[in-house]
C-alpha cells in the first residue's frame, strides 16, 4: 500500500513484498530488513507490472541490514530508490566461487581442471546480477583395443555445454545450444574415468573406459575393441563403441551407449564380410572405420575440439584397428589421443593418450603366433 514502510522478517524465509498494480507518481513504499537476514533469505520487490528503476523485473533485496524507499515517478522509469541510498544499497552483484582441481584464469573467468578424482566445491553460487551457472567439459576413459587382430577401442563419451556463460569460447558442435549448469552452495564430488587397461591375454576383447562425472553429467566409458581370431570377442558399446576384430562378419559396438543428447559419441566399425577386415573404434564426431584393402586396420573415429581451457584442444579420438600382414600398417588413431592400431609382424596397439579419453590401438596378429594385445584406454578429464 502506497505511503506505508514495512518491517520485513525473513528470517523463517524468503518472501515477497508485492507493490500496488495502479501506482500514480509520487507513490511511495518503504521496506527495512528486520532481522537482518536478507544476506540469507532474500526479499523480492514483485513489481506487479510497473518497471523498477526502469527495469522490467523484480528487485531481489540480498544486502543485510538495509532500509530502502520506492517512489513511483512514471511509466518509464517506474519506481525508484530515493532516501536512503541507491539500487546497490540494496543489492550485492554475487559470482559463483569455488575451489577444486588446478585452477587458471582466462580473462574474467575461472578453469578448474580435474585429471583425477577431486571435489568441485562452490562457497558463492552467484545471482542473477553476476553470475549463477558454470560450463563444463566432461570426458570419460577411453577403451582398450582388442588383441590378436583386433578392433580399436572406442573413445569415451563427450559431453559439453555452450560455454555462453563463460565468455562464448569455441566449443564443438556436441556442446552447441547445451545449457550450462546452475550450482548451490555445496561440494560436487567429480570423477574422472581412467582408460581400460591392456587386456593381457591377447585373443581377447578389450577392456572399457570408466565414467567421468560431474553434478548430473555423467559421460559412460568407451567400448572394448573386438578381439582377433581366437577366441572371436564382441566388440564392446559405450560413449563410444569399439571396433570389431578380423575373419568372419562382426558387428562393431554401438555408440552413446547409454543415449543422451547430444550424443555423447559414435560405434566402431564392424567387419562386413569374410576378408580380416578390422574396424577403428569410434570418436566423438565420427564412427570407426572398416579396414581396407583387406587384412588392414581401419582408422579410428575423429574427437572433438573445445577451448574450454583457453586453448583449442582435441579429445576423444578413437583407436585406429590393427593389421595382419607386415606389408601393412595399423589403422590411424583418431584425432583426439586415439592410439594406432599394430602393424603387421605382431606389434601391440598404441595407447590413448592420457586425460583425452582416446581409445587404445587394436593388436595385431600373423600366423603362426605369438599375436599381440592391444593398446590401453586415455584417461579423461573433467573442466570447469
Amino acid at each position: 500500500v502506497s505511503g506505508v514502510g514495512y518491517f520485513t522478517d525473513t528470517s523463517g524465509g524468503a518472501f515477497n513484498v508485492t507493490l500496488p498494480s495502479s501506482p500514480s507518481a509520487g507513490n511511495v513504499v518503504a521496506v527495512a530488513d528486520y532481522a537482518n537476514t536478507w544476506d540469507t533469505n532474500n526479499l523480492t520487490i514483485a513489481r506487479n507490472g510497473s518497471n523498477i528503476e526502469g527495469a522490467a523485473s523484480d528487485f531481489v533485496c540480498n544486502k543485510e541490514g538495509s532500509t530502502i524507499t520506492f517512489v513511483y515517478v512514471d511509466a518509464t522509469k517506474g519506481w525508484v530508490v530515493t532516501n536512503t541510498g541507491n539500487s546497490s544499497q540494496a543489492f550485492e552483484t554475487k559470482y559463483v566461487t569455488a575451489t577444486g582441481g588446478t585452477e587458471t584464469t582466462s580473462g574474467d573467468y575461472k578453469i578448474h581442471t580435474f585429471t583425477g578424482p577431486g571435489t568441485f566445491t562452490v562457497s558463492c553460487a552467484g545471482n542473477s546480477a553476476g553470475s549463477s551457472t558454470v560450463d563444463y567439459l566432461v570426458v570419460a576413459g577411453g577403451a582398450n583395443g582388442g588383441g590378436d587382430g583386433a578392433g580399436g577401442g572406442g573413445a569415451g563419451g563427450y559431453r559439453e555445454s555452450s560455454g555462453t556463460a563463460s565468455g562464448s569460447y569455441t566449443v564443438s558442435p556436441l556442446g552447441s545450444g547445451v545449457s550450462a549448469l546452475s550450482v548451490t552452495a555445496q561440494g560436487y564430488p567429480i570423477a574422472v574415468g581412467g582408460g581400460g587397461s591392456g587386456e593381457g591375454t591377447p585373443a581377447r576383447t578389450g577392456n572399457s573406459g570408466s565414467n567421468s562425472s560431474f553434478s548430473t553429467i555423467i559421460s559412460t566409458g568407451g567400448g572394448g575393441g573386438g578381439a582377433g581370431n581366437t577366441p572371436p570377442g564382441a566388440a564392446s558399446a559405450g560413449g563410444s563403441g569399439g571396433g570389431s576384430g578380423r575373419q568372419s562378419p562382426r558387428a562393431a559396438g554401438a555408440g552413446n551407449t547409454p543415449p543422451v543428447s547430444p550424443p555423447q559419441g559414435n560405434s566402431g566399425a564392424g567387419s562386413s564380410a569374410f576378408g580380416n577386415q578390422r574396424g577403428g573404434g569410434g570418436g566423438a564426431l565420427g564412427p570407426g572405420a572398416e579396414g581396407a584393402p583387406v587384412c588392414a586396420g581401419g582408422n579410428g573415429g575423429g574427437g572433438a575440439t573445445s577451448s574450454i581451457n583457453a586453448t583449442p584442444t582435441v579429445r576423444a579420438g578413437g583407436g585406429g584397428g590393427a593389421s595382419t600382414p607386415n606389408s601393412l600398417t595399423g589403422g590411424s588413431g583418431g584425432a583426439g589421443g586415439g592410439g594406432n592400431g599394430g602393424g603387421g609382424g605382431n606389434s601391440t596397439g598404441v595407447a590413448g593418450t592420457v586425460n583425452t579419453g582416446g581409445g587404445g590401438g587394436g593388436g595385431s596378429a600373423t600366423s603362426p603366433a605369438p599375436s599381440t594385445v592391444g593398446g590401453a584406454g586415455g584417461s579423461g578429464i573433467v573442466i570447469i
